[in-house]
């Protein structure tokens, strides 16, 4: 992690300058994620239902149970998004520079700070980015757990902005690399990226019901542990 952002550090600060530069700075995260994911032995395999549109605005989303989440998410999407993600990570030294400057942070003990996020996420909707939101709203604590409960933030910006949900499901990023610590090992990481939800048919009041079939959608194929 740290020598690719030393490595290209000039070019990546130069990057986060301007707003409108962030394509340039997410192709660059994009390298830094295959750089991480095939450095430490993982196999990204991608099934996909659906290709996504240069110039599309999607709301991703996915199962979170993982630190590689996030590099395996840039892997998949060249389209330019923002992350929406806990501001604790924007601690880490270095790799929490960058991440603070071109992700939407948010402390989700905090009512203001959860409102603020969702200001700047649309906010990005509107420049044409797409966002990824993990709706889970963190990893939990107990490791049984196959998919928590959904958050309704991710939901509620699609339905407003009239753009499709891109639901994904990560099969194998617990396995191989999980929260405790000395556990998972190298090999395949399985993603299904599943059939867009359009939510044109979806008001505030019927959020819920995204909400849930989105949920289904990935629990349906984490029970199932096949592509």
């Amino acid at each position: 992690m740290f020598i690719y952002i030393l490595f290209f550090f000039p070019v990546l600060f130069i990057s986060i300058i301007r707003e409108e530069w962030y394509p340039l700075f997410f192709k660059m995260a994009r390298g830094w994620a295959i750089f991480i994911l095939f450095g430490m032995g993982f196999r990204p395999v991608i099934k996909r239902e659906v290709a996504f549109i240069k110039g599309q605005s999607y709301m991703f989303v996915a199962n979170h149970t993982s630190m590689t989440d996030i590099m395996l998410m840039l892997y998949v999407s060249k389209n330019p998004f923002v992350f929406v993600g806990k501001k604790e990570l924007g601690k880490i030294p270095l790799f929490g520079f960058f991440y603070k400057r071109t992700c939407i942070l948010v402390d989700r003990k905090n009512s203001k700070s959860r409102v603020d996020a969702i200001n700047s996420a649309q906010r990005k909707l509107n420049m044409g980015y797409s966002v990824c939101i993990f709706p889970e709203g963190g990893v939990p604590d107990d490791e049984s757990i196959v998919l928590d409960e959904f958050k309704d933030g991710a939901f509620r910006l699609a339905i407003k902005h009239q753009i499709p949900i891109a639901p994904m499901t990560f099969l194998d990023n617990k396995k191989r690399f999980s929260y405790t610590f000395f556990s998972g090992g190298p090999g395949k990481m399985r993603v299904k990226v599943h059939a867009l939800i359009p939510t044109t048919k979806y008001t505030m009041d019927s959020k819920k019901e995204l909400n849930n079939i989105t949920h289904e959608i990935i629990l349906s194929q984490l029970n199932s542990n096949c592509l």
